[in-house]
């Protein structure tokens, strides 16, 4: 009878299934595309995978990230997807990380142990990083990104292709509904989750269905029901408080439930915190204390290009809420069904909005923003579509088949494009060249074993002039380490300069050569 692999070795030979068999893969990122990806190596015949993720399993993933259940929420997603995915093929070696890939473990070095580098990533740090990451280790990359119907892979090689730095990238302006739920870490994140999740859920249809939050909990362990109980809880009481709509009090309840009530149950999640700051929850009776002590909230009509006081956001949310639930009220009067919908141009909106993720932004520890500034920033969310995921993963898998072939010439970057005159789903291009003037790909890459807790900056110069480099100026991160005008470090080690292991250095010569150098600590 024939293997599992006999489909595979029919279809791409036996000598690449066993090259694929013995390739040892990065997985970088286990939700939307990650969820996908892994379930086609798993089926594809790769038996060495290594997949990292930081985040925890969400209520909102599980709607497409298909590893995921209901009884895996605030569990790890790189360990739980590991565990799913073993069930299609429990002869792979997979080693889950809940962790985050710029940690200082993950070094050069270590990117080194791998063939293949696969993203699944939604975040622009995370990604540069890699990128950085695989071009110093000389390990090919296969990048990938989706938004909505739209998606894209593409293979980054050293000294061979385009990197993922050779274009500018803007600054994403739309988010994955997942990125912004629990864990915001931008003014963005806050001001999307007060326009499309608290605004639909007070004013309209919200993001995420509330009725699949039951309590039904036959395959959960101990603790995923107590979650599931209290998300369903939650969700009632919020109802429950939205039906006094209208009532004196109301917004106070509201403001108590969703920045006192809803953050001390976040804060319960312990492992969620143990490499991020909590969330601090806000006391509505200690801010209006200080209001009428400090008499800051003067006046609901604020300039649009000042930073309001917590007070003043406190004051504008109170407002603005009884304000549109008085406009709501007054509509379901004649179509009970009718819902609000945010505009930006709709002052009483904007200013929940604005209120709303001023305040979610101060419990995070999160820069504040001011009116202007976020009308301007309020953008559309992009729905994450599995099938989207699904083809793009698919495409990966394709892409990896090649490389590991040392066919790389055979790759090539492709669009997943919808819409518009042409009749074609996928649009494929060659491999762009290496942008001669990027920061990144262009640098020469080197390694240097150095014993970070006794050798000082001069060692570190001396050792540097030593292979012809003279005259030189070393950065870190943009902070300028040495120069020939800036001695002040000379005599400090490295390590009292954060300079440890997997570390980069920019270093620039008298004639403008620039090298960039990654500790080895030794």
């Amino acid at each position: 009878m024939p293997g599992r692999e006999h489909h595979l070795e029919t279809t791409i030979g036996k000598s690449l299934v066993s090259t694929i068999a013995d390739a040892k893969v990065l997985m970088v990122g286990a939700g939307g595309i990650g969820c996908e990806l892994l379930k086609n190596l798993v089926m594809s015949g790769f038996k060495n995978i290594e997949i990292i993720d930081l985040d925890t399993i969400d209520l909102s993933n599980l709607n497409r990230q298909f590893l995921f259940q209901k009884q895996h929420i605030k569990k790890s997603k790189a360990k739980v997807a590991r565990e799913s995915a073993l069930a299609f093929n429990p002869n792979v070696k997979i080693h889950a990380r809940h962790q985050n890939i710029k940690e200082q473990e993950f070094s050069v070095d270590w990117f080194k142990g791998f063939d293949l580098v696969m993203n699944a990533l939604d975040n622009l740090d995370a990604r540069r990083h890699v990128n950085k990451m695989c071009l110093a280790a000389n390990v090919p990359l296969i990048e990938s990104g989706t938004a909505g119907y739209l998606g894209q892979v593409t293979v980054i090689q050293k000294d061979n292709t385009e990197c993922f730095d050779c274009q500018p990238k803007e600054t994403p302006k739309t988010f994955p509904v997942c990125t912004i739920r629990s864990t915001p870490s931008t003014p963005i994140h806050c001001i999307v989750w007060a326009k499309s999740y608290l605004f639909g859920l007070l004013f309209g249809d919200a993001e995420d269905d509330d009725d699949e939050v039951t309590t039904k909990t036959d395959d959960s362990d101990d603790e995923t029901a107590k979650e599931l109980v209290a998300l369903a809880a939650e969700s009632q009481a919020l109802k429950a408080i939205l039906a006094t709509a209208g009532t004196e009090g109301f917004a106070k309840r509201i403001f108590e439930k969703v920045f006192f009530t809803d953050i001390n149950r976040l804060r319960s999640m312990e492992d969620m915190w143990k490499i991020r700051e909590p969330p601090k929850p806000l006391l509505f009776d200690d801010i209006i204390i200080q209001e009428s002590k400090n008499h800051e909230a003067h006046s609901a009509s604020l300039k649009d290009q000042i930073v309001w006081s917590l007070p003043e956001a406190v004051k504008v949310f109170c407002e603005s809420l009884d304000k549109l639930s008085e406009r709501l009220q007054s509509m379901r009067e004649s179509d009970p069904e009718a819902s609000l919908q945010f505009d930006k141009d709709d002052g009483e909106t904007l200013d929940f909005v604005t209120a709303a993720s001023n305040l979610r932004a101060h419990i995070y520890g999160i820069e504040e923003k001011s009116r202007f500034q976020v009308k301007a920033m309020a953008g559309n969310i992009i729905p994450a579509i599995a099938t989207t995921n699904a083809i793009i993963a698919g495409m990966m898998v394709m892409l990896a088949f090649k490389i590991l072939n040392k066919a790389l010439v055979e790759c090539k970057t492709s669009h997943l494009v919808y819409g518009g005159h042409r009749p074609q789903l996928i649009v494929s291009e060659p491999l762009a060249k290496p942008n001669q003037e990027c920061y990144v790909c262009r640098n020469s890459y080197i390694g240097l074993q150095i014993d970070t807790q006794k050798s000082t900056v001069q060692d570190l110069i001396d050792c540097l002039e030593e292979n012809s480099l003279t005259d030189i100026e070393i950065n870190e991160n943009g902070r300028v380490i040495y120069d020939p005008d800036f001695d002040d470090n000379a005599a400090k080690t490295l390590a009292s300069l954060e300079l440890t292991d997997g570390k980069f250095l920019e270093v620039i010569d008298d004639d403008d050569r620039k090298i960039v150098v990654y500790l080895k600590h030794v």
